[in-house]
């Protein structure tokens, strides 16, 4: 058994159904984290955002699966989710998947279908931190940037040549050359794509050149 580092969270009101997904959790070596409903999950949730996912019922008592879900969804830190239910439909499954599960699962299912989609779940949670790490990393290069080498790196990323910079920004071509070099050096890029990349984590879409 190899111990992993994400954390399984099981809601589930059934407290038999808790107690043996844990176990086998605990046997494919996941740490696991039962809870009796949807709140309560929440409660625990927003104060220690874990790496993992979330094994979730969708029938549960007040705040439901997919209404959980929903919740998590505009979260600074969403989280993938497998669906349980032991009162499955198509329609039900269909929603499921369309709101972004990982995968739904009927009860009582198999084993080898829960590690399964815990494996995809598991890569998806590991990929969002990894995005996440990389628009961080960004953010704090962009902000040792002056606010004119950040108006000047408006401009290239928006693939305006030297000279065209220079007229909107009313300098000289020289100047903004040193800009563009400070730039590109403390963005830490090395072409013009890599700095539309990086602007591109920062949420700034380039706009093409009028």
């Amino acid at each position: 058994m190899t111990q992993r580092t994400q954390t399984v969270f099981v809601v589930d009101d059934d407290s038999s159904v808790r107690k043996s997904l844990v176990r086998l959790l605990k046997s494919m070596g996941y740490p696991a984290r039962p809870y009796a409903s949807a709140s309560e999950f929440l409660d625990d949730w927003r104060h220690d955002p874990a790496l993992g996912c979330l094994v979730l019922d969708v029938q549960l008592p007040g705040l439901n699966g997919l209404e959980l879900r929903e919740q998590l969804h505009g979260s600074a830190f969403p989280i993938p989710i497998i669906f349980i239910t032991g009162h499955g439909d198509i329609p039900m499954s269909v929603r499921a998947i369309k709101a972004g599960a990982v995968d739904f699962l009927a009860k009582p299912f198999q084993d080898e279908d829960l590690l399964r989609a815990l494996q995809e779940a598991i890569a998806r949670d590991e990929h969002r931190q990894a995005e996440h790490a990389g628009r961080e990393a960004v953010a704090g290069l962009f902000a040792t940037l002056t606010p004119r080498e950040r108006e000047v790196m408006a401009l290239v990323v928006r693939g305006l040549p030297n000279k065209r910079i220079a007229t909107e920004l009313a300098t000289s071509e020289k100047t903004v050359k040193v800009h563009r070099g400070r730039v590109m050096e403390k963005m830490k890029v090395q072409s013009v794509a890599d700095l539309v990349r990086a602007s591109q984590k920062l949420g700034i879409e380039p706009e093409p050149p009028t």
